[in-house]
């Protein structure tokens, strides 16, 4: 009886006579799986990171900056566009009821500081209505309130209007801030700019008594086409003629375009650099809507209506700010030029990133209760509270 012989089949052979062609061998197989688990551990701890890290950034920013810090920006830019084409701002309506009525307790006071009170005993004045830019205008529209008072005057006034005529169930919120009774700060994130600072990425207790407002900072650096200064120490580099946000040692602040009408010197202490000026030499500029290097926000172009903020500083040396939704550059521009804007700035874009707060002392005055702006901000009050990603702006009672 035969015996039966098993017999391996061989890989088939290249007729050329070089290596046999067939499936990859186990070595190769094996280091394919190694890399792919590898990369998935990797995936893993990175997108981790990202979702644990401190503050309380969503989870949709959380992710879609770990898109944008590792070269997936076209992917969160695609994205972001197609939200808004699927969901425009409304345009016709009315605004929600309450913010052109006072509200009740709008005048808190904040503690005394311990810093002296330039000025004087000078009085100031609740300033002049803007108007209305919708018409015909609705009652309260464009009405300075006081939000902060130090040392009895009004040293934080808001008003509230709707950006344009199209638009017209938005509000955007306008804040008035006296240089003679505030000090102002700047303060680094964590991520933007990122590495260590001798001033801290939130306003820990202890840092709170006197503490007015805060708003929030600009692009990010790799988008700002600009640098972060602070206390001898540069993240990027201070552009000539970008926008500047710039703080000085004695606590006041100005905006102005870098080695033009600011620049550095022994009493500059932060500067925070982002694209062109919005209003320069009490003018709008002109390249807002003609020039292709003023670009408003890689996520959407200078004419998109979104969320949007910006400062800008007054003949007087008064700080301004402004932010609100369904905002192009050119609309922000006009408010703040309304406003009383010599020069100005946009800051950072969309409701995920733009918020501003005032700080009630009440009972408490070493841990000041913040309360928001606009009620449809993303960000809670506390925003600053805890560490937080981006940079921002502090100011106190002098």
């Amino acid at each position: 009886m035969t015996e039966k012989v098993a017999v391996e089949k061989a890989d088939p052979v290249d007729p050329s006579g070089s290596a046999p062609v067939g499936r990859p061998k186990r070595p190769v197989r094996r280091a394919i799986v190694a890399a792919l688990v590898a990369l998935l551990v990797w995936l893993s701890w990175s997108v981790g990171s990202a979702l644990l890290a401190p503050g309380n950034d969503s989870v949709s920013a959380r992710l879609a900056e770990w898109a944008r810090s590792h070269h997936l920006g076209n992917v969160v830019l695609g994205l972001e566009k197609l939200q808004y084409h699927l969901n425009p701002p409304a345009t016709g309506g009315t605004p929600p009821p309450g913010l052109l009525v006072a509200p009740k307790g709008a005048s808190p006071t904040a503690p005394p500081s311990t810093h002296g009170h330039q000025g004087g005993t000078a009085r100031v004045a609740l300033r002049k209505p803007l108007g209305s830019i919708a018409q015909p205008a609705l009652p309260g529209e464009g009405a300075w309130r006081s939000l902060v008072k130090v040392h009895g005057q009004p040293a934080v006034q808001a008003a509230f209007l709707r950006p344009d005529s199209v638009h017209t169930s938005y509000l955007a919120g306008v804040v008035w801030m006296s240089s003679k009774l505030l000090r102002f700060n700047l303060h680094p994130g964590f991520d933007e700019p990122g590495g260590s600072w001798p001033v801290p990425d939130w306003i820990p207790p202890g840092q709170r008594r006197g503490l007015v407002a805060t708003w929030n900072g600009a692009f990010r650096l790799a988008d700002a086409h600009g640098g972060f200064y602070l206390d001898g120490k540069t993240a990027g580099s201070l552009v000539d003629r970008a926008a500047s946000e710039v703080f000085y040692r004695n606590g006041t602040m100005t905006v102005g375009s870098w080695n033009q009408e600011v620049g550095p010197g022994p009493n500059v202490v932060g500067v925070r650099q982002n694209l062109h000026l919005l209003i320069d030499n009490g003018k709008v500029s002109r390249k807002i809507n003609t020039s292709p290097q003023f670009n408003w926000g890689a996520t959407v172009s200078n004419a998109y209506f979104v969320f949007r903020s910006g400062v800008g500083i007054t003949a007087n040396g008064d700080l301004v700010y402004a932010s609100g939704d369904a905002l192009s550059a050119h609309t922000l521009a006009r408010i703040l030029h309304r406003a009383g804007c010599v020069r100005a700035m946009e800051l950072d874009i969309n409701s995920t990133w733009v918020s501003y707060m005032t700080y009630l002392a009440g009972g408490h005055p070493s841990d000041p209760t913040p309360h928001s702006l606009l009620p449809d901000y993303q960000r809670p009050a506390n925003r600053y509270y805890e560490h937080t990603s981006r940079d921002f702006v502090t100011a106190y009672a002098r």
